[in-house]
């Protein structure tokens, strides 16, 4: 089960890969299609989420950031 970390309301835009970085911010980079490359990413904002170990970090679709526990397989 998932649980919210903090409530961004960020709205996404069609063709934009959406994830949280490495710094804990909100980053989207153009998804390549048709043989077309992606673009660099870039910072959609600044929120410095401190990631715990054991957990995926995600955007959900409120555009929040969520975190989910990962299993071990």
């Amino acid at each position: 089960m998932a649980e919210k970390v903090l409530k961004a309301g960020v709205k996404r835009e069609d063709g934009f890969l959406y994830y949280i970085d490495k710094d804990g911010d909100i980053s989207r980079a153009k998804m390549a299609r048709g043989g077309k490359k992606g673009g660099k990413p870039q910072k959609v904002l600044k929120c410095g989420v401190k990631k715990d170990k054991g957990y995926l970090y995600y955007l959900d679709k409120k555009g929040d950031v969520s975190r989910a526990k990962m299993v071990n397989a």
